[in-house]
């Protein structure tokens, strides 16, 4: 993905700051600590992930230096992981349909057509529900996530066929999706012929009608240009994504509880104001994608819910997550399954 300054000043309205590669930072602080992502460094979780360094420098008289890492600079996401349970790493951030692939239960919030608003997901995931996933991840032993976690946003659905306004509509698309279960459950369930690609291969597929669409939030749909190969771009809102902020609990406990402290209320207030900027960002992007050719259409979530429930998705998803869980998501969607 290419997002460039101008980009995100245009749609997040952040002051302008000084992107420095995370191996510039300057060695002398008391612990030296390193935190990696796979977004651009102007990525709003970047901007803020730099501001927040800066901040805990400052409020730490500079015993803690937080070196930013962007775009896979120390590796893809698998390669972070295991740094951070290894220990090579002391923070990352990660979706939680990735990090499914270690502790299962974190996908929970991907459950297609599940939240109907943010209202409805910053409910549960600053609630009972994000509590207890953050559990699930302590019970590795070797990493924890902090209580907040940053936004992605919706994931939209582009195609070069047709307008996707019901479930009849994906059927025989042949769609991208990430490498992730819950993504081809959830596409099969619906119609579509979902086919998991690394997002490297997206535009190309696309370009090439490999396969006829993908889904992704708005922002990566405009910085990754997915406009120049799709046509349609229909507002599903079939899954929220966001990416936990993560640490090494081994590494973190070894800081001072006063500098713990610190690092733990920045990263909650970093997290809070990330949230805004891309929501801010992702609203505003309908129109340059029209400008950019895009046909947009909204769409209603009720038959594609009544479409999961019919083909035994969310009774499927219900049992591998157990009753626990289930009823966690279900107090602050309503009944699913």
């Amino acid at each position: 993905m290419t997002f460039t300054r101008r980009d995100f000043m245009k749609h997040a309205g952040i002051a302008a700051l000084p992107l420095v590669a995370g191996n510039t930072f300057a060695q002398s602080a008391e612990f030296n600590l390193k935190f990696g992502s796979n977004l651009p460094a102007t990525h709003p979780l970047n901007i803020h992930a730099y501001k927040m360094a800066s901040k805990i420098k400052v409020e730490t008289k500079g015993r803690v230096d937080i070196q930013v890492f962007p775009y896979n600079q120390l590796g893809n996401d698998t390669d972070m992981l295991s740094q951070l349970r290894s220990g090579a790493l002391d923070f990352m951030t990660l979706s939680p349909l990735i990090l499914g692939s270690l502790v299962p239960q974190a996908q929970i919030n991907g459950v297609g057509f599940a939240f109907k608003d943010y209202k409805q997901v910053w409910a549960a995931m600053d609630g009972e529900l994000g509590a207890y996933v953050r559990r699930q991840i302590a019970a590795t032993g070797t990493i924890f996530a902090f209580d907040k976690i940053w936004d992605n946003g919706y994931r939209e659905v582009t195609n070069s066929v047709r307008p996707i306004n019901k479930p009849e509509d994906l059927k025989g698309i042949k769609l991208r999706t990430p490498p992730g279960p819950m993504w081809v459950s959830l596409f099969k369930a619906l119609g579509a012929s979902p086919t998991p690609l690394n997002f490297a291969e997206v535009y190309s597929a696309l370009q090439s009608k490999v396969v006829d669409g993908q889904e992704n939030p708005l922002a990566i749909i405009y910085t990754a240009k997915l406009y120049e190969v799709q046509k349609y771009c229909s507002l599903t809102n079939h899954m929220w994504d966001g990416y936990w902020f993560m640490g090494n609990k081994k590494l973190f406990e070894q800081l001072p509880p006063d500098l713990q402290a610190i690092v733990t209320r920045n990263v909650a207030e970093s997290a809070v104001l990330q949230r805004a900027d891309v929501r801010k960002m992702n609203d505003g992007l309908q129109a340059e994608l029209q400008a950019k050719g895009m046909a947009i259409n909204p769409t209603n979530a009720d038959p594609f819910r009544e479409k999961l429930r019919q083909a035994g998705f969310y009774s499927e998803w219900k049992a591998k997550f157990g009753d626990e869980a289930w009823s966690l998501l279900e107090k602050y969607t309503g009944k699913l399954a």
